[in-house]
């Protein structure tokens, strides 16, 4: 019984040690070539938006300022926010990567009034759409971000949401310039 322990034992250290080396030897994990394209966002933005009475409020202007930066690593490009509005100022932080395994591109965001928020998007040509869900006042609201890049220093958006009729009204829109 004792040759059999310590032959379990030799043979447990043997596998051990071999696992110790093949992770020592792994290459560490490389940003998908899909973030490549996050990269036009890097930089201090400008958004100037219309927000439209409704759901979210009265409406009014609402002027963001934003830093986007990639992350050590690469593989994600982190945003610091302050925003004024006619509802009330604030701050947060934004999260952009890309999924390899649903094929999409993620966003999560947290501000100062405690709301978090979580989306998919995909980009086609110069046109990125973002897409969400979320309960608002005890009913599920789905949001879509549309983003149009004008040019390497220019965007336009739409923020949209659609309740449990399907139909797509805007809550804001705007211009977002790149601070030179």
């Amino acid at each position: 019984m004792q040759k059999v322990r310590i032959c379990f034992f030799a043979v447990s250290a043997m596998v051990a040690a071999a696992a110790a080396v093949a992770v020592a030897q792994m290459e560490p994990p490389k940003p998908a070539p899909e973030l490549k394209r996050l990269d036009y966002f890097v930089g201090k933005w400008t958004l100037d938006g219309d927000m439209k009475p409704g759901a979210m409020g009265p409406g009014g202007k609402m002027t963001e300022m934003e830093d986007n930066a990639w992350m050590d690593g690469g593989f994600f490009l982190v945003g610091r926010v302050d925003f004024k509005s006619s509802m009330g100022n604030g701050t947060g932080t934004s999260y952009m990567g890309y999924d390899p395994r649903d094929k999409m591109y993620t966003y999560d965001a947290f501000n100062s009034w405690g709301e978090a928020e979580h989306a998919k998007g995909m980009v086609s040509g110069d046109t990125w759409t973002w897409t969400s869900e979320s309960d608002m006042m005890g009913h599920t609201t789905k949001t879509r971000f549309t983003v149009k890049e004008v040019s390497a220093d220019s965007y336009t958006f739409k923020f949209e949401m659609s309740g449990a009729d399907g139909a797509w009204s805007t809550a804001m829109d705007g211009k977002a310039t790149k601070n030179k």
